[in-house]
């Protein structure tokens, strides 16, 4: 998903851009608006970090629910690096949190493009599917993610490979398939050539000069 700009309230730009930044009385409306995005599908990290930096400033306003919601926001902007700006705002206690470690280790994997690894971790404990639960189409957002890498590294991949990438089988996999636009022929899908995964033809050019020419010339003269 990307960060919200031209569809960012008013209210929440001057915000942004004003001493208000930094006024804890407005802490309120990032959480407000952090929860609009949750359930619109939305993402602003501008204002997710302008909340943070609020909790930052003002330890007792702090939201622990909010700030696993942040993160869980910032999982689905992968590969830009939000998650982390966001880790950099919290204090050491938090990174430590059992919750904030949880959702740390799924930006590992997803990071690492360990996407089966991602989904397994992801099912293995219903913690981490309560620590998303109040971001909307969280799962869709991830599959997203992985789409747009598989799209850019290859033209074609295996099915049953890609499946394990998204978690997905059967009538669900097909539909995620025609979604993006790409073919599923038999055991492979195909994957449209864009400007990411075309084949380039690289020249190498060696610049040779006339004096290390004839030194070689020479040395094979005297094998």
């Amino acid at each position: 998903m990307a960060q919200l700009a031209m569809n960012r309230p008013e209210v929440i730009q001057s915000l942004i851009d004003g001493v208000d930044r930094y006024n804890p009385d407005n802490i309120s409306i990032l959480e407000e608006y952090l929860a609009t995005q949750c359930q619109n599908e939305e993402y602003d990290l501008m204002a997710n970090l302008a909340a943070l930096k609020l909790y930052q400033f003002n330890p007792h306003l702090t939201n622990d629910r909010v700030i696993i919601n942040i993160l869980a926001k910032a999982l689905t902007a992968v590969p830009a690096p939000d998650f982390n700006l966001c880790l950099y705002l919290l204090t050491e206690p938090m990174i430590i949190d059992e919750s904030i470690k949880q959702l740390t280790a799924l930006h590992q994997l997803l990071e690492q493009s360990r996407y089966a690894k991602f989904w397994e971790t992801y099912k293995s404990d219903p913690a981490y599917e309560q620590l998303v639960s109040e971001v909307r189409g969280f799962s869709h957002a991830i599959r997203t993610i992985v789409a747009r890498v598989v799209s850019m590294t290859h033209q074609q991949i295996a099915s049953p490979l890609l499946e394990s990438y998204l978690d997905l089988s059967g009538e669900d996999f097909a539909a995620f398939v025609k979604e993006q636009n790409w073919e599923l022929k038999g055991a492979i899908v195909q994957i449209p050539v864009n400007k990411d995964n075309e084949a380039k033809t690289v020249v190498i050019r060696e610049n040779i000069k006339f004096e290390q020419l004839t030194k070689v010339i020479g040395y094979s003269n005297e094998m």
